[in-house]
């Protein structure tokens, strides 16, 4: 997958080398997904004998994930995401997160779901998250396309590493395979 500069790409998807797009603009052309790392969850992983649908068993967002997936939500206001679609992993972490953003309903997604320790799902799961993408952006799209999802995910499916609530805008072609990203850090906090 190609790599270009923060700068550089989004001019040159609208046509227009004096402004570049902001992800608002570029997240409803039909051709982007913004994929976000949960916000910052102390730990590593998840405790022995975790479940995904008991919240008390899992790793969680501490205050200052809890604040991180705040400001991710007022930059992306700031960007211009008024309306957006939000899926999340079924992680407690990522709900919260996708919730914390302020952007709207939040959806599960399967295909967002931790690969945490289960290498062998690699391949399958990001032709999942693949296929997914490509439904989602195959319709109308008024709402900006946001997938709050974990470190691997992201890797497997955009490349590189993530911090916790960073994002990574997409660039995907209509199978959902991804062409070219561009990384946001995480905004500072207030």
């Amino acid at each position: 997958m190609q790599r270009r500069s923060l700068l550089a790409w989004p001019a040159l998807l609208l046509g227009s080398p004096a402004r570049a797009a902001t992800p608002g603009e570029l997240l409803t052309s039909g051709r982007h997904v913004l994929l976000m790392r949960h916000a910052d969850a102390p730990g590593y992983g998840d405790p022995p004998g975790f479940r995904r649908g008991d919240c008390a068993t899992q790793r969680n967002l501490g205050a200052a994930g809890r604040e991180q997936a705040r400001a991710a939500g007022r930059w992306l206001r700031s960007q211009g995401v008024v309306r957006a679609q939000v899926f999340s992993s079924p992680w407690c972490r990522c709900l919260e997160t996708a919730r914390l953003l302020g952007l709207g309903a939040v959806s599960v997604e399967e295909s967002l779901g931790s690969i945490f320790g289960r290498a062998e799902l690699t391949a399958q799961h990001t032709e999942a998250l693949q296929a997914f993408v490509a439904r989602l952006l195959a319709g109308p799209l008024d709402r900006a396309p946001i997938l709050v999802t974990h470190q691997g995910v992201i890797t497997a499916y955009a490349g590189g590493g993530v911090a916790s609530s960073e994002m990574v805008l997409v660039r995907v072609d209509r199978l959902g395979r991804p062409q070219d990203s561009v990384r946001y850090a995480p905004p500072p906090l207030s």
